[in-house]
């Protein structure tokens, strides 16, 4: 007897997210915006979790694409109990076929100097309301039989980094807690991996690009000779969101430009 879903009939067709809603979290700018649109041109119907409304960019690049109206919900990813809340919320209103762990944030300074409450923001934003959100709607695929979990991890998933403990610690967890939920979730037909980015101009990497010297080093170190674009990061998002990736779990997958094999 044969396990899991149907093969799909087209190579065309594996990686269409047509029929499909995804919850994108952290959508208003960046990688979070770009997967956005990427998932509309897909075929999928958005829901997006962001804590800043204004998020007209990114609901203008989705309309590009037709299909229908994205669904906004407001959320402060420093409250993982009001985030949790509102992911049962969702997984009781609607069916969600897919989730990217998007929203993140990071603070730069020395261990010696960083402040506990620097410490908690982060470990709060990026892992605690992670698991806010993946918990629920990943629960009800479970039940379902069905679905996919998509969360944004980093090369500090396996480097340590300079004067970012606490994102250092955070990206780490997110990579344990993935192979975690693929382990637990697999067998009810659930897929839960995580997209490593290298290093992506985004408002994250402001700081170091604003540097010449840190810039120029960095650059000059990933094989592909650029930093990458958030538009880099989507066609990995689609794949692990669609059936082509029916067989892909508990995997961290690098879109880093070669960084890691320098």
């Amino acid at each position: 007897m044969t396990i899991g879903p149907t093969p799909t009939s087209s190579p065309a067709s594996a990686f269409s997210l047509v029929g499909r809603t995804a919850l994108v979290t952290g959508a208003r700018r960046g990688i979070g915006a770009a997967i956005a649109a990427g998932y509309a041109a897909a075929g999928a119907h958005l829901i997006l979790m962001t804590r800043d409304a204004a998020i007209e960019d990114t609901l203008e690049a989705i309309k590009q694409h037709g299909g229908p109206d994205p669904t906004v919900v407001l959320a402060d990813f420093a409250d993982p109990a009001a985030v949790e809340a509102t992911a049962v919320e969702l997984a009781q209103q609607h069916t969600i076929d897919i989730v990217v762990n998007n929203a993140g944030t990071i603070r730069r300074s020395p261990a010696a100097t960083t402040a506990t409450a620097d410490w908690q923001h982060v470990i709060d934003v990026n892992l605690n309301s992670t698991w806010a959100v993946t918990r629920p709607l990943g629960a009800a695929m479970a039940e379902r039989g069905r679905g996919k979990i998509v969360t944004i991890a980093s090369l500090l998933s396996f480097q340590g980094g300079i004067t970012v403990p606490a994102y250092t610690a955070s990206k780490h967890a997110v990579a344990g807690l993935t192979r975690a939920l693929a382990n637990e979730w697999g067998p009810a037909g659930v897929q839960v991996n995580a997209i490593a980015p290298g290093y992506i101009s985004t408002d994250n990497t402001a700081e170091l690009r604003a540097d010449p010297d840190r810039e120029r080093t960095i650059r000059e170190r990933i094989p592909a000779g650029r930093w990458g674009r958030p538009e880099d990061v989507v066609g990995a998002a689609v794949f692990l969101a669609s059936p082509a990736a029916d067989y892909v779990n508990g995997h961290v997958l690098a879109v880093d430009g070669g960084w890691l094999a320098r």
